[in-house]
C-alpha cells in the first residue's frame, strides 16, 4: 500500500514538471519570435504578400510590407532617381495567427523585383503629356518637350534666332507648364557707338525724328524674322505613364511638326466667287469642287453669303503664328469695290469696270499663321504703275427660296442624261419627275407670277412661273390648271393636279427650275 502512494505521487511529479515545462516553452515563444516565429494574439498579426495569385512572401507588419514593395521600386530605378510603377495587382493580406514564420527582407524583395521586370509587367514610369487643344502627345523627358517645341519653331527660324521656354502657368490650381517663345540672348545686340556729343548727337536725333515720320529709305528697314509664338493653348503637365504610352521623339516631331490633311469649314462672304476662293486657300477650284460635290457642279455653280464650304487644308497639329519684315517687288491688285444695290437679288451682279493690275515696290510687317498669310501691314510702298479696281454692282435682298411641289410621290426620272427615254422624248432629262397618283395637289415652289397656263405639246398641261430672282419654275403633264396668266401666288399655294398628259407613259408631275433662260439640276435648289 505505501508503495502505490509513493509510485502516485512521484506520477503528479511528473505531470507537474511537464505542464510547467509546456508553459514555460510557451512563454519563450511569446518573447523570443523575431526571427524563427511568433505567436500572434491580434487580428491581422500576420501578413502576406501577392502578385495575382503568387505568393511573395510574408512578413510581420503591414508597414513592413509596404516598405519591402516601395524599396524595390526604388532599387530598380537606378541612377535615374525616377520612381517605377506597375499597373499589377500587388495586394497584401492580413490574418491573425498563433504561429507564423516570416521570410527574410531579402528574399521578399528579390521576389517582387523579379515580377516588376518580368514580360508581363507594364512598368509605369515618369513622363511629361503635351496637351494642344484636343491633341495630346507622351514624352519621356522634359528635355524631349523642349526639343519637339524648338523643332516647331526652327521649321520657320532658318536664322536660329528665338527658343521655346517653359514656364509655370499661374492659371491653374495644379503644376502646369506653358511655353514663350523668346529671341535668343544677343541676337539683337550691337556694339556701342561712342559719340562725341553736341552737333553729331542733334543730327542723329533729327535722322531718328525723320524715320518715325515715315521718310525712311528702303535700304533702312531691317528685314527679317520680327517675332514668333504658339497661337494655341499648350498645356504641359508631369506625370507617370506605362512604356507603351509614351512616344518616341522622332515620331513625336513627324507628328505633331509636319502637315496633316485637315478638313475645315470656309464661310462665303459677300461677293466671294469661287475663283476668289481658290486664291484665298491656296487651293484648286477642281478641288474645291470635288470637296463639295452636293454643292458645286461646275466652276459656274451659284455661291450664296452664308454658305459653308468644306475645304482641306495641309496644317500641323502644332501651329506657329510669326511676323517678318519683307521687302517684296510685286505685282499688285487693287480690292474689289462694290456698289451696294438693294432693288437686287444677292443672285444678282454687274459689273461696272474690269480690274488690271499695278506694279509696286514694298516693305510690309507679314502675319503669316504656319505658311498661310493671315495680315499684311504695309510700312513702305513705292507705286510704279497704279492698279486699276475692278468694280462691281451687286445686290442685298437674300433671294426666294425653293420647296419640292408634291407632298410624298416616288423620285421616278432624274435630271440629265437617260438611256431609255419615252417615245417621243428626249434622252436629256430637263427637270425632275415624281410619280404620284393622277388629282395629287401641286403646289407652287416659290412665290411669284404666272407666266404660261394651258397646253403645252409634249408637256401636255403646263404652268410657268416667274419669280423675282429672275428665275423660272415648269410644272408639266397636269391634269387640270388651277391658276391663270398674270395671277400672283405665294409659295406652297395649289396651282395643279397631276395628271399624264404630253409625253407620258403614267401620272406624274415633271418639274424644272430655269436660270437665265437654262434648265438647272431642281434638286440642288429645292430646300
Amino acid at each position: 500500500m505505501k508503495n502505490k502512494v509513493g509510485y502516485s505521487s512521484f506520477k503528479n511529479l511528473i505531470r507537474f514538471n511537464f505542464v510547467r515545462g509546456m508553459m514555460f516553452t510557451f512563454l519563450l515563444c511569446m518573447f523570443f519570435v523575431k526571427s524563427a516565429g511568433f505567436v500572434r494574439i491580434q487580428d491581422n498579426n500576420y501578413f502576406h504578400i501577392f502578385s495575382g495569385q503568387d505568393e511573395l512572401g510574408s512578413v510581420a507588419t503591414l508597414d513592413e510590407a509596404m516598405r519591402l514593395i516601395a524599396e524595390s521600386r526604388r532599387e530598380l530605378a537606378g541612377d535615374s532617381g525616377e520612381l517605377k510603377f506597375m499597373d499589377s495587382d500587388f495586394r497584401v493580406e492580413g490574418e491573425n495567427v498563433l504561429f507564423g514564420k516570416t521570410d527574410a527582407e531579402i528574399t521578399v524583395k528579390e521576389r517582387i523585383k523579379a515580377v516588376l521586370t518580368g514580360e508581363d509587367s507594364d512598368i509605369m514610369q515618369h513622363a511629361y503629356t503635351i496637351k494642344v487643344n484636343e491633341y495630346s502627345v507622351n514624352l519621356a523627358s522634359i528635355d524631349d518637350v523642349l526639343k519637339l517645341l524648338q523643332a516647331a519653331i526652327d521649321k520657320y527660324d532658318n536664322e536660329g534666332k528665338f527658343v521655346v521656354n517653359l514656364v509655370r502657368d499661374n492659371n491653374h490650381e495644379f503644376a502646369m507648364l506653358t511655353t514663350e517663345v523668346t529671341e535668343k540672348e544677343g541676337a539683337e545686340e550691337t556694339a556701342d557707338i561712342p559719340r562725341s556729343g553736341g552737333i553729331e548727337d542733334v543730327f542723329a536725333e533729327l535722322s531718328r525724328t525723320s524715320d518715325l515720320t515715315g521718310d525712311m529709305d528702303f535700304s533702312d528697314y531691317d528685314l527679317g524674322l520680327k517675332n514668333m509664338s504658339f497661337p494655341d493653348e499648350i498645356e504641359i503637365v508631369e506625370t507617370y505613364l506605362s512604356s507603351s504610352k509614351i512616344t518616341s521623339l522622332e515620331t513625336a516631331i513627324e507628328d505633331v511638326v509636319n502637315e496633316q490633311e485637315t478638313p475645315s469649314i470656309y464661310e462665303v462672304v459677300a461677293g466671294d466667287s469661287l475663283s476668289e476662293i481658290s486664291m484665298k486657300v491656296n487651293l484648286p477650284m477642281e478641288q474645291i469642287i470635288a470637296m463639295n460635290p452636293d454643292k458645286l457642279d461646275d466652276v459656274f455653280s451659284t455661291i450664296r453669303p452664308g454658305d459653308e464650304l468644306v475645304i482641306t487644308v495641309p496644317e500641323p497639329k502644332l501651329s506657329i503664328e510669326r511676323k517678318e519684315e519683307i521687302y517684296s517687288e510685286e505685282i499688285y491688285d487693287a480690292p474689289v469695290e462694290y456698289i451696294d444695290n438693294d432693288e437686287w437679288y444677292t443672285t444678282q451682279t454687274l459689273v461696272h469696270q474690269q480690274p488690271s493690275a499695278g506694279f509696286r515696290k514694298v516693305v510690309a510687317d507679314v502675319t503669316y499663321l504656319n505658311d498661310k498669310v493671315v495680315d499684311k501691314e504695309i510700312l513702305k510702298e513705292e507705286v510704279l504703275m497704279e492698279a486699276v479696281p475692278k468694280i462691281v454692282e451687286r445686290g442685298t435682298k437674300i433671294p426666294p427660296t425653293y420647296i419640292k411641289p408634291v407632298s410624298g410621290g416616288r423620285l421616278s426620272s432624274g435630271f440629265g442624261g437617260r438611256k431609255a427615254p419615252t417615245k417621243g422624248a428626249t434622252s436629256y432629262h430637263k427637270g425632275v419627275d415624281w410619280a404620284v397618283p393622277k388629282g395629287t395637289p401641286v403646289y407652287a415652289s416659290s412665290g411669284g407670277v404666272v407666266a404660261k397656263a394651258g397646253w403645252g405639246g409634249g408637256y401636255g398641261y403646263v404652268i410657268y412661273i416667274n419669280h423675282a430672282d429672275g428665275r423660272q419654275t415648269r410644272y408639266a403633264h397636269l391634269s387640270k390648271i388651277q391658276v391663270k396668266v398674270g395671277q400672283t401666288v405665294r409659295q406652297s399655294e395649289q396651282i395643279a393636279l397631276s395628271g399624264s398628259t404630253g409625253v407620258s407613259t403614267g401620272p406624274h408631275v415633271h418639274f424644272e427650275i430655269l436660270i437665265n433662260g437654262s434648265q438647272v439640276n431642281p434638286l440642288k435648289y429645292i430646300q
